[in-house]
């Protein structure tokens, strides 16, 4: 079966209702497509092509620069009754909100003029790769007749050579899309935008600034919508990942579960949920998964990072004799310097298409999504973890009252904040300080919950709350800026 792409099946937990789910993906599958109807001969351009593409996939708000190189195809975008066209102060802020735009619509783009524009917004970009973000970017590139001509054009560094740009984007990017004959433009935006959503990365796209306004016959009908082949387990290896870990899982006296931040990319967040519902297990989350499990879950305990876990769930984790990760990053800052007291020989690791049990045995080509799903049916229910730590738990107390005229603390900060949370907010966490703090947070059913753990990029939650508040305009997002500082 095809999956035809016109809205975003994201991965949020299941009590957080957006628009589309928080940090997603983007298909629904549907069984027949009706033929295109036939576009306005002045309309079947490549400018109004590209952006009917991004309407079709959701990234309804394109945030942009203006520069020379771009501005006929910024033209054409403006003109897609759909598309909303916004303007940023400069290209990474641009880059940053297509960013926080995407973790909750599922895709987001961006748009910037050439080399000035594309290396300004290229820490963006590898920032949205390393979080596993379907993102375009595209640049207004130069005339296709300078190419080969040995010129040298304005707002590069000087060099007749226009292939620098490119060479930056193609490790930060999983396709890169160089637009300069209008023969193949149909193709190569098409590849790049059903790339991008397969793979869940940002793509680049470059589209000579003399093309977007030429009328072309491959641009005469609205675009067919994406038919994307869903990817799926091999049933036989799922089968034998499913028993292999029931049998190691079930023998355990206090078992533990703990998500990772690649459930988003694998789209397993109710999955996760689903199996949590069946065997009773202790739940917590890594750092960088805060936001993807409902914490009001009955049996969840918290963040689990090493040395600085939220109270008593760093116990209760490192003395279970088994524990599943979800898409874990154990880089060394969700490891705390590599310090986790954890044992390989306990542990059952979960990447979003492969199983890895103990030292061995492991299984390739088994989707988590369907992993979990299969093994909540294969569970014993075991709540042991989840009553040791109810017995040791004890509750936070509150911080004393601030007197006159006394510096405000940051633990009484955060009490006010906490008391702004609901079901109608969402908190972006500034790469600092703000990140140890916000993981302090208790996230209502229902709060959206973003920051860059991976990247760890210094301004980052400026622009992505832009996009993020551009995305969910019913939501209201608190930023929590690096120095602690809260503007909502």
């Amino acid at each position: 079966m095809d999956t035809k792409i016109g809205s975003l099946d994201t991965c949020k937990p299941p009590c957080s209702d957006l628009a589309s789910p928080p940090n997603g993906a983007v298909s629904t599958i549907q069984s027949s497509v009706p033929a295109t109807p036939l576009v306005n001969p002045s309309e079947s351009t490549l400018g109004r092509h590209l952006a009917r593409r991004l309407v079709q996939i959701g990234a309804t708000d394109v945030f942009s620069v203006p520069g020379d190189f771009n501005l006929t195809l910024l033209d054409h975008l403006i003109a897609e009754p759909g598309l909303n066209l916004i303007g940023c102060c400069n290209e990474l802020n641009a880059g940053y909100a297509a960013d926080g735009y995407a973790r909750s619509r599922g895709v987001g783009a961006c748009v910037v003029t050439f080399t000035v524009g594309g290396l300004s917004v290229l820490n963006a970009i590898a920032g949205a790769y390393s979080e596993n973000l379907p993102l375009i970017c595209i640049v207004g590139g130069p005339n296709s007749n300078d190419y080969g001509t040995n010129r040298i054009l304005h707002h590069t560094i000087g060099l007749p050579d226009f292939s620098q740009e490119l060479r930056c984007f193609q490790t930060v990017t999983c396709y890169q899309a160089v637009v300069n004959n209008l023969e193949d433009a149909h193709e190569l935006i098409d590849t790049a935008v059903s790339t991008a959503l397969k793979e869940s990365k940002p793509v680049y796209i470059s589209v000579a600034c003399n093309l977007p306004a030429i009328p072309h016959p491959t641009f005469s009908r609205e675009p067919v919508p994406f038919s994307l082949s869903p990817k799926l387990s091999n049933e036989m290896g799922l089968e034998a990942a499913v028993e292999a870990a029931a049998e190691f899982l079930n023998k355990a006296v206090k078992p533990v579960l703990v998500a990772g931040p690649k459930m988003r990319v694998a789209k397993a967040c109710n999955a996760f949920v689903e199996l949590a519902d069946a065997c009773g297990y202790a739940v917590a989350v890594m750092p960088s998964a805060k936001g993807l499990v409902p914490e009001h879950h009955p049996h969840f305990i918290g963040t689990y990072w090493g040395a600085v876990s939220t109270a008593f769930c760093a116990e209760i984790v490192e003395s279970a004799d088994a524990y599943l990760f979800a898409g874990p990053i154990f880089n060394d800052y969700s490891s705390v310097g590599y310090s986790l007291l954890l044992k390989k020989e306990k542990a059952v690791i979960l990447q979003p298409d492969r199983v890895v049990i103990a030292n061995g045995p492991a299984f390739g080509c088994v989707l988590m999504k369907d992993f979990l799903k299969a093994l909540s049916k294969r569970l014993k229910s075991n709540t042991t973890a989840y009553e040791n730590y109810h017995r040791i738990y004890v509750p936070e107390g509150q911080p004393p009252k601030c007197e006159p005229k006394e510096p405000l603390r940051v633990n009484v900060l955060f009490q006010h904040i906490q008391k702004m949370l609901s079901s109608e907010t969402a908190v972006i966490a500034e790469t600092g300080d703000s990140w140890f703090n916000c993981q302090k947070l208790k996230l209502p059913k229902g709060c959206g919950y973003e920051f860059q753990m991976q990247y760890g990029s210094i301004g980052w939650s400026v622009g992505a709350t832009l996009g993020y508040a551009q995305s969910v305009p019913e939501k209201r997002v608190i930023a929590c800026i690096g120095d602690g500082s809260f503007q909502v």
